[in-house]
């Protein structure tokens, strides 16, 4: 992407490297930097396990689902403790490790060490122990039939392989997204074996468990490691992530940049505009809300503050424009694909479920980005960008794989199946720009591509090979801390299930709220806003995927058993869950995009707050009222669309709250109206409807009023853009 003299496209001086801010501020743990040749070997390995989760698709292996995820966790989990450190950081180094893979560093004291090696020698032994024939002298021989024989009655063997592969699991997911969901794990372990030690009129007391019956539950039962939350990921999540890996490797990141920036060009507050709409293309290639904030920062940061953007309101812009994408459909988060296989429902219809939320957050985004625009001055950025409809012409082709997702859903081919079909219909195209265009495709937002010189076919069939290669390696090694989070989940949903803590904890929440309320009503209402308060809190501490599996087990059923229905419950959990990446006080997204702009960490928090405000507060509307359901597009199309209606009203009122401005500043009489006016809009019912509109009009009435007679003053706006930003 080229731009005009007002633009340059070199980094400008203290500019924070994306690679390492991703690695330092994302929800997962970064990884090492490896001596060239074991970088070989494990990007030969992970490209191994990529054509065997592809083949898996077209070609079942024989003994089943289970079969399959042994194997799957087998190939993987050892990666982990090649991949990952035993520490944060290299050992005996200061250098940050995101930036050291940046820089091309390879020292050789950041591999594995011999410890890393015994563990994934381990792991590897323990989770294939399930498929391998060892000879087990008290009943002949083992195998996978011998082992699915066993269940119930595991010999000691088993019982000590299981319990080592409990142990590694929970030492790969301390590695790949820290202490705290190991942690969880063992204390649901605990529990489970000490529940019997429990005074007996305590509710949550039960039994107890012994070891041999954890571990049984634990390896040889469809509840634990083996169960949904892997599953999933063996068989969706990193098939997804392998087709957003080909289609960056095959250049749609820059084009998806490119063009947003196209359409907007012309406008104050096209840099805003770009911004929302870049996240969202974003999202579908890489897949966390955290790492495309950095990538939107590392370009559209200079034109924001060009623009006239305060660095915090473009840091909170940044992080709401980047988990945005993983509200959204088409590919959405990796939760979403485990609620379609809880709910038992096609993933097309989650994916339906979220438009009107999809909707009404970019609404929220996009009438912000319009009302700071005018409340900061946002002066217009002139880009040398080419013409919309000739970047279509040139690279529209990307969005073509996207509509292959969204076309094979629609005609009921399952998800695994559509993506792999999308992933080589990218890969195809990506052949054709190799063999026409026989230029180096630009994935980055710092060079220059229109001048490059085209290769000799075989060198840029060559180059194409590579990059197909390095994208199914790097496809299955940026899966592996879901992996390793989804098999630690294991242990929490499987000691659930056979101590039925679950519904234990569901009753104890709504006895709570139940204490608090006084009719049925008002009992939902409390039951709601506590279950989103734990989802969030839940959420600063575990990745989105351990918190939604979690919220699921132990507050779905309180939320289920007061009558909400199975979707709306999903998709309440689902957007808390993914709605912590910006809630204070760790919301990753916004520190690191206060990291790229040089803003205030917590003032950006807060800016953040403001542009996802919509998204915290519609959620609520999925519950607490009869309606709800009209927001996840239940019901008649013409009930859908008036709630539509009606709930982008209430997210203008909130727009209006959280922005101060209309026609110019609001005065606090203005917002205070706006905010009841919004939260009546969204209960949904007439009564609440007719009182929040009739308070919405009163505050655009007294701030009409009051501008045109000359009152309305212009509001500051802090901290400008174009001061000196602090040195990062």
């Amino acid at each position: 992407m080229t731009t005009s003299s007002t633009t340059s496209r070199d980094p400008e001086p203290g500019t924070p490297d994306v690679d390492a801010l991703t690695a330092e501020y994302d929800e997962e743990k970064p990884s090492r930097t490896l001596s060239r040749g074991l970088e070989r070997l494990v990007v030969l390995w992970c490209f191994g396990v990529a054509i065997f989760v592809i083949r898996q698709v077209f070609a079942p292996l024989e003994l089943g689902s289970q079969y399959y995820l042994v194997w799957f966790l087998g190939l993987t989990l050892p990666l982990v403790f090649l991949t990952y450190r035993m520490r944060g950081r290299a050992e005996g180094s200061d250098v940050d490790p995101g930036a050291a893979r940046t820089s091309g560093a390879t020292d050789r004291s950041d591999n594995p060490g011999v410890v890393d090696w015994v563990l994934a020698a381990v792991a590897l032994l323990v989770a294939l122990y399930p498929v391998l024939p060892i000879p087990l002298s008290e009943i002949g021989f083992g195998g996978y039939k011998g082992f699915l024989d066993r269940q119930g009655s595991l010999v000691t063997l088993d019982v000590v392989a299981g319990a080592l592969l409990m142990l590694l699991v929970l030492e790969a997911t301390r590695r790949t997204t820290g202490l705290v969901l190991p942690a969880v794990c063992v204390a649901f372990f605990a529990y489970a074996y000490y529940g019997g030690f429990l005074p007996v009129d305590w509710r949550i007391s039960h039994l107890g468990l012994d070891l041999s019956q954890i571990v049984n539950a634990l390896y040889n039962e469809a509840s634990g490691f083996f169960g949904v939350p892997l599953d999933v990921a063996a068989t969706y999540i990193v098939l997804f992530t392998i087709y957003g890996a080909v289609i960056d490797k095959m250049g749609a990141g820059r084009f998806f940049v490119e063009f947003s920036f196209s359409l907007f060009r012309r406008s104050g507050s096209a840099p805003g505009r770009t911004v929302a709409t870049s996240g969202f293309l974003l999202g579908t290639v890489s897949g966390s809300g955290t790492a495309t904030a950095v990538t939107l920062g590392s370009f559209a940061w200079p034109i924001l503050k060009r623009a006239g953007y305060p660095r915090e309101a473009a840091g909170g812009m940044l992080a709401a424009s980047g988990i945005g994408a993983i509200l959204s459909p088409p590919t959405m988060g990796a939760a979403a694909f485990i609620i379609a296989e809880y709910l038992s429902v096609p993933y097309v219809e989650v994916l339906i479920w979220a438009i009107v939320p999809t909707l009404l957050y970019y609404l929220g985004i996009f009438l912000a980005v319009e009302i700071d625009a005018r409340r900061f001055g946002a002066r217009r950025v002139e880009l040398a960008i080419g013409n919309p409809l000739r970047l279509l012409a040139r690279s529209g082709y990307h969005f073509i794989s996207l509509g292959v997702i969204v076309f094979f859903l629609a005609i009921d081919v399952p998800p695994f199946k559509a993506v792999v079909y999308a992933t080589g219909v990218a890969a195809l195209f990506g052949l054709a720009e190799a063999v026409l265009s026989r230029r180096r495709v630009v994935t980055g937002f710092d060079d220059y591509d229109a001048e490059l010189e085209r290769m000799p076919l075989g060198v840029s069939l060559r180059d194409y090979a590579t990059r197909l290669f390095m994208a199914l390696s790097s496809g299955i090694r940026s899966a592996l801390p879901v992996i390793a989070v989804c098999a630690a989940a294991g242990v929490i949903t499987s000691v659930i299930a056979k101590t039925g803590l679950g519904q234990i904890l569901s009753e104890l929440l709504v006895a709570a709220a139940d204490a608090l309320s006084f009719n049925q009503a008002s009992l939902i209402v409390l039951s709601a806003l506590f279950s989103a308060v734990a989802i969030l809190v839940l959420g600063l501490a575990v990745p989105v995927t351990a918190s939604f599996i979690l919220s699921w087990v132990i507050i779905g059923p309180a939320l289920i058993t007061l009558g909400v229905e199975a979707p709306q419950v999903a998709m309440f959990i689902f957007y808390y869950a993914v709605l912590s990446e910006v809630s204070p006080p760790t919301a990753l997204a916004a520190v690191a995009s206060a990291a790229i702009t040089g803003g205030r960490v917590i003032p950006t928090m807060m800016q953040a707050c403001k542009y996802t405000l919509p998204a915290f507060l519609a959620p609520m509307a999925f519950v607490v009222t009869d309606n709800g359901a009209l927001l996840i597009a239940e019901g008649d199309l013409l009930d859908i669309a008036w709630a539509f209606v009606v709930a982008g009203c209430a997210v203008a009122a909130l727009a209006i709250a959280t922005t101060g401005w209309v026609l110019g500043p609001t005065t606090k009489l203005e917002r205070a109206l706006c905010v009841p006016a919004a939260l009546l809009l969204l209960y949904l019912v007439p009564l609440s409807i007719a009182i929040g509109f009739a308070l919405l009009a009163l505050a655009l009435l007294i701030h009409v009023v009051r501008i045109r007679s000359g009152r309305g003053r212009p509001a500051p706006t802090g901290d400008r853009a174009d001061e000196p930003a602090p040195a990062t």
